[in-house]
């Protein structure tokens, strides 16, 4: 690894449920100094959950931080130590009460690189099946309705700024490729 710097001073300004908010002192070997903001996150897993005619189960929910309610892909955040795999079979059946046969691990990432610590991890989920049990939302989730989009609709949607998510466009284009 490269490291372009010197560590000065770490502050952790809020250990938080989702995210710690952290603020580095740096100096560059110049000996000029500077401030580095991290949103320390634990990552997650992402399903791409698609049925054998090509209809893609999505969820769209209320976000709060855009206050709006948006087309996503099922996910959710990594348990301290949690298989990014288990994260997503759970985070599945929670979200949609669906159940998958075959998950395929087709990327992960780092959502916003320039701040974040945020990797996410997603998976292609085929052979789907309904839950008796049903959808398992956890409070604050109950806003959260599924939708069966054709992948290739979905993909149009994306086009067209229907669906504005990233980790979700990034899923689908990535299973779009598989598929083919």
């Amino acid at each position: 690894m490269i490291v372009n710097h010197k560590l000065l001073k770490r502050e952790i300004l809020h250990r938080g449920v989702v995210f710690d908010l952290i603020v580095d002192y740096i100096e560059y070997p110049s000996g000029n100094g500077s401030v580095r903001e991290v949103a320390k996150h634990p990552g997650g897993a992402v399903v791409v959950p698609v049925f054998d005619n090509g209809e893609v189960l999505m969820i769209k929910q209320f976000r709060y931080p855009i206050e709006k309610i948006i087309y996503e892909l099922p996910a959710g955040k990594l348990d301290p130590g949690e298989d990014p795999e288990r994260c997503a079979r759970r985070e599945l059946e929670e979200e949609t009460g669906y159940k998958a046969e075959t998950y395929k691990k087709l990327t992960a990432f780092y959502t916003t690189p320039g701040f974040c610590t945020e990797k996410l991890h997603i998976y292609l989920a085929t052979g789907l099946h309904e839950l008796k049990t049903g959808q398992q939302l956890e409070e604050g989730e109950e806003s959260i309705k599924i939708e069966k989009i054709f992948l290739r609709k979905a993909l149009d949607m994306v086009a067209t700024e229907e669906i504005v998510d990233g980790k979700t466009i990034v899923g689908l284009f990535l299973a779009d490729m598989k598929l083919r």
